[in-house]
């Protein structure tokens, strides 16, 4: 180590490291193949690729790309007009302004990946594309990286799809939850409709400035084949754009996986991949086998004329795209409903509100400071999805989250003096990046925590933990359930006087 850095330096050593997938301070063909393309501009075909043999009676599909970049006013850190960040670091964010490819034909049999295993059937039941191999034991995966690795297996299909918005996408992300999961939404007797989310990231920047990480808070979409895959009816893959904030950026300030990094969330208005229409063959044949011409006499392209699908068996969209979130994220086993709807339910049902706060999203990769111990990730990744908390959330609470922003919109709107005072109650008690509130349906907060200091005290001894507040519980061996469960108890407890009949 000492001597790469003696002969390359601190950014040529980064470099170096960036390629250097194993860490043995040499690099395999594979590893420089990122180098090699770049300087030849010649990219070899992959074996996964190489597998995909073309049927010569197989149908192609076209895809669009549409897309808008995003819109850099949405950035917290334009408030201030980016100082202190330099040009560069911004480079790669601002030069992407259209998709690399806006139009691609692929073979419908790529498709193939999308179809459901053989075992799960069941409309709505989640079963993984691409598996997550991250979670909270086994850490993230390295920022210092500029090209991704090569996909294999299902991967193919999604990174190709993705490398029509830019030539970097990461298919598997830093953060977990990674990879892809689908579901049936609907089941005909030759047909699937085939609801997906999928989480990827890609890396605008390469050398010699340092990284940029651009997380959209996800892809998500379906797609209309045939039992078979040899048919597409119809593909949509998009982020959803219906949030005011929906991608997480993150930025390294140095040549070394601890140098600094900085944090920020914005609004993409559109990115997006649609089929143009049906997959139609390549080539058509007449009954006795001949090839024939694909254009009528009159030099116009033959139409084709598909049947209707009768659906047998269909489920909602929203309930479709709920249970890949689930499957994503086990701490929405129970509802968080919007701000003023948690409200309204408590006021009906008499319950409290448990109440998230924070920069981004708490559902979504968007999640703000991935990389702060205190995000949004880390409490969904813990406490919020283990059993004990998730039973008494359910019993005793109506949950929401929200972003910052929205709240601050919220506040400012005068239209329901009502909302704007809910929305002021809880901003008054935030402290960045993440508070959880405990609150009465009328507003009143009667409980809140900090994550940064939730997390804190977890991670002292109990005989250090002055605060009776947050003692902990002998019944469960880990100290962060323990803790967030006292939390939930205590705002119980001090809301007893307030929920009495």
């Amino acid at each position: 180590q000492e001597l790469a850095l003696k002969s390359l330096g601190n950014e040529g050593l980064f470099l170096f490291s960036s390629l250097d997938t194993n860490k043995d301070l040499y690099l395999s063909p594979e590893e420089f193949k990122p180098i090699a393309e770049k300087l030849t501009g010649v990219a070899p075909v992959s074996e996964a690729e190489e597998e995909e043999t073309p049927d010569p009676d197989g149908e192609t599909l076209s895809i669009v790309a549409k897309f808008q970049p995003l819109v850099m006013e949405t950035m917290t850190k334009s408030k201030d007009g980016f100082l202190g960040i330099s040009h560069v670091a911004l480079s790669g964010l601002r030069n992407w302004t259209a998709p690399a490819a806006p139009m691609s034909v692929l073979l419908a049999r790529q498709f193939k990946a999308f179809l459901p295993p053989k075992n799960n059937l069941e409309l709505g039941e989640p079963w993984w594309i691409i598996p997550s191999e991250l979670n909270i034991f086994t850490g993230y995966l390295s920022n210092n990286r500029f090209y991704p690795p090569p996909p294999k297996g299902k991967e193919v299909i999604i990174h190709r799809l993705l490398s029509m918005f830019h030539p970097r996408p990461f298919v598997r992300t830093r953060f977990a939850p990674q990879g892809a999961v689908a579901c049936i939404q609907a089941s005909s007797s030759f047909y699937y409709t085939i609801a997906f989310r999928i989480h990827a990231e890609f890396q605008l920047n390469e050398p010699p400035n340092f990284p940029f990480w651009f997380s959209p808070g996800q892809f998500t979409g379906y797609i209309v084949l045939s039992k078979d895959s040899s048919h597409i009816r119809d593909f949509r893959l998009f982020v959803p754009n219906d949030r005011s904030l929906n991608v997480d950026m993150e930025w390294l300030y140095g040549a070394s996986e601890s140098s600094n990094m900085e944090v920020d969330i914005g609004y993409l208005p559109q990115m997006e991949l649609e089929s143009t229409g049906p997959s139609v063959p390549s080539v058509i044949h007449d009954e006795d086998g001949n090839v024939l011409d694909s254009r009528d006499p009159s030099g116009e392209p033959i139409q084709f004329v598909f049947e209707d699908i009768t659906w047998q068996q269909e489920i909602p969209w929203q309930e479709a795209a709920h249970r890949l979130q689930v499957a994503m994220y086990p701490f929405k086993k129970i509802s968080y409903l919007p701000f003023t709807e948690a409200f309204e339910r408590a006021q009906a049902e008499k319950k409290l509100v448990h109440s998230i706060l924070l920069w981004g999203a708490l559902d979504d990769q968007a999640s703000c400071a991935s990389s702060v111990p205190g995000s949004g990730r880390t409490l969904r990744e813990t406490v919020l999805e283990s059993s004990p908390i998730l039973t008494l959330l359910n019993e005793s609470f109506i949950s929401s989250w929200s972003l910052v922003k929205e709240l601050e919109e919220l506040q400012s709107n005068r239209e329901n003096e009502f909302y704007s005072k809910l929305a002021k109650l809880h901003l008054e008690k935030y402290n960045f990046p993440v508070e959880m509130i405990i609150c009465l349906p009328n507003g009143t907060v009667i409980h809140h925590i900090n994550a940064n200091y939730f997390l804190d005290i977890t991670s002292m001894k109990p005989e250090d933990v002055e605060s009776s507040i947050f003692s902990f519980s002998t019944n469960f061996e880990d100290p962060s359930t323990a803790t967030y469960l006292q939390f939930l108890k205590e705002g119980l407890q001090r809301a007893k006087p307030y929920l009495q009949p």
